[in-house]
């Protein structure tokens, strides 16, 4: 069985609605001072992040005396009492309500009956915030209980309505309606306990009594996933409750043959990753006969040396979908390229802090030095080579470099929303495709001189499409993590959906067009061929892993960079075939 992730296992619904709410208020940049009525969520990595976006927690709202000019208080998905909007609105800050649904939805059902004369019974931890919110709607006439003894101890009350905090125990709940209709055999029952909870409850105790550990993801200060580590011990399997991978004690883990892993309601996708990523990768060391394999891959993956051999290749296959000779130096020029700029850029990013739950970042932050140190030896090299090729390439790959420094400069004045090409929404995805086809698709045709001829159009076409395609479906699958981090990549800007329909139409678009280069004469009919096959491994391969969480990015942008390999492979396969065609 191994490694296997609950379906539930990250944020719910509540949860994410008000995460998406706070972004996009911190998208927006309206120059209020943003606030949240006590940590968004219980997850102090996110709560952090969120932090160094301007959202700041407050803890009590005598911390907003002091707050002067205009002010935001966004309302967290544990919702507050009626009290405590009130005192927020009277101080003349405004309010975005991020409640979530279902506790709204109790909310409702206790005010409507204290109107009725009901006592509120609320089933669910007294010092959680959103219990106190709760009592906030009873009016006086709340009462919380959270053990069926507590029912007996209660005076007689003449009308009962039970309701529970969304995040309770379904168990302990049930224990509890019995002994108040017992009790009070009149009394009104109402299981407000979310659906998901329950889902991801019931999940953890299907978990528990299959694998032989389980590691519960999540804050330490959250309710819910404290009982889903408790749940888990409860039913039999030795449970690990960590906030972050670095917690993880794989020697611990590595004595058991399956483990399950499910994670709190508040606990970010980019954590839980790293998580199954650590504890797949100890038991894929443990079990694998060639465990020296995967570790060359991965850290192939992790340095950009796989991309920069995914350049080399696919340098390689635009000569041959060009017609013109292979050259050993445009094959290295591109390699050194990209391993230079994406290596530059991993290093901007963690000193600016945009690679935060990246599967790069503890590599990055570890040996920053040397990779500078490569990145500029890469640089040198191919200029080397750039310049070896010819005049006209070296003043390319030269131009190219400096733009690539120029990207993450500040270039435009202050007072713009835009300081850098970086902050421009989307410019990652376009340059990077840009780049990629003019070191690819360019140098390869340039040696000689300045020539541009249609099949070096429809190649750089279909290579820059390629990597643009490649880029926008892993920034689609690490969308979580780019909206906390502020990072205005496609699908931040248009929403998953529409990001995905935009690369499927690029899709088509680019095969159409091949389609009638190739009825044309301007095309060849091995990139028509070639490029069908590729983009159907990329979309396989995008959909699996969409669904299929227990791929972690670092696996994911692997299968992705192997498109590239993949490109040269068939490329070459097919002139070869075209070659027997001929000589035969």
């Amino acid at each position: 069985m191994g490694v296997k992730l609950a379906e539930t296992a990250g944020f719910c619904m509540g949860v994410k609605r008000a995460v998406d709410i706070v972004l996009a208020v911190a998208l927006k940049k309206s120059g209020e001072r943003v606030f949240t009525y006590g940590p968004l969520i219980h997850n102090p990595q996110t709560v952090n992040l969120l932090r160094k976006r301007g959202i700041i927690p407050i803890t009590s709202l005598d911390e907003l005396e002091s707050v002067n000019g205009k002010a935001l208080v966004i309302i967290r998905a544990h919702g507050i009492s009626p009290e405590e909007r009130k005192r927020i609105l009277d101080k003349g800050f405004r309010i975005i309500d991020a409640t979530c649904p279902r506790v709204s939805k109790v909310q409702n059902i206790i005010k409507k009956h204290v109107e009725k004369g009901y006592w509120i019974m609320i089933v669910g931890d007294r010092d959680h915030p959103e219990v106190n919110g709760l009592l906030g709607f009873a009016e006086g006439k709340g009462i919380v209980v959270n053990d069926p003894k507590n029912i007996d101890i209660l005076g007689d009350l003449p009308k009962v309505c039970v309701v529970a905090q969304t995040t309770q125990d379904g168990e302990l709940f049930s224990l509890i309606a019995e002994r108040v209709k017992r009790r009070f055999p009149d009394a009104l029952i109402y299981n407000t306990i979310c659906d998901s909870t329950e889902k991801r409850q019931r999940e953890v105790r299907d978990l528990a009594q299959k694998m032989d550990a389980m590691v519960i993801v999540g804050g330490k200060n959250s309710a819910n996933t404290r009982r889903l580590a408790a749940l888990a011990a409860s039913h039999g399997a030795l449970t690990f409750h960590v906030e972050s991978p670095e917690e993880l004690d794989e020697e611990a883990i590595s004595r058991f043959e399956n483990i399950g892993i499910s994670a709190g309601a508040s606990t970010p996708n980019w954590i839980i990753d790293r998580v199954v990523e650590r504890v797949t990768n100890v038991q894929r060391l443990k079990k694998g006969r060639f465990p020296w394999i995967h570790k060359l891959w991965t850290g192939a993956i992790v340095t950009d040396i796989y991309a920069a051999i995914g350049a080399g290749v696919l340098s390689f296959a635009a000569a041959l979908m060009q017609g013109i000779p292979i050259h050993s130096l445009s094959i290295l020029t591109a390699s050194f390229f990209v391993f230079a700029t994406h290596t530059l850029n991993r290093i901007v990013n963690y000193r600016t802090g945009v690679v935060v739950g990246s599967f790069r970042e503890q590599s990055v932050a570890r040996y920053q030095s040397l990779y500078l140190a490569l990145a500029i030896l890469a640089s040198v090299f191919s200029l080397v080579f750039a310049y070896l090729s010819g005049l006209w390439v070296l003043a390319l790959i030269s131009t190219m470099l400096c733009l690539s420094v120029l990207y993450n400069i500040p270039l435009f004045p202050k007072g713009l929303r835009f300081r850098s090409i970086r902050e421009i929404p989307g410019s990652k995805n376009v340059c990077l495709a840009t780049a990629w086809g003019i070191v690819t698709t360019v140098v390869p045709q340039w040696q000689n001189g300045p020539t541009w001829t249609a099949s070096m159009i429809f190649t750089f076409l279909f290579l820059s499409g390629l990597v643009f395609i490649r880029f926008t479906m892993t920034d689609i699958l690490d969308l979580q993590n780019d909206k906390f981090m502020g990072r205005e990549t496609i699908p931040v800007i248009l929403g998953s959906y529409r990001a995905k329909k935009l690369i499927q139409g690029l899709t088509f678009f680019l095969l159409g067009l091949f389609t009638i280069g190739v009825c044309s004469g301007l095309a060849k009919v091995m990139m028509l061929g070639v490029a069908s096959l590729v983009f159907f491994y990329l979309w396989i391969c995008f959909f699996f892993c969409a669904k299929k969480r227990t791929f972690f990015s670092l696996t994911v942008n692997g299968l992705l960079e192997t498109g590239y390999i993949l490109t040269g492979f068939f490329t070459g396969l097919w002139a070869l075939m075209e070659g027997y065609v001929k000589g035969g």
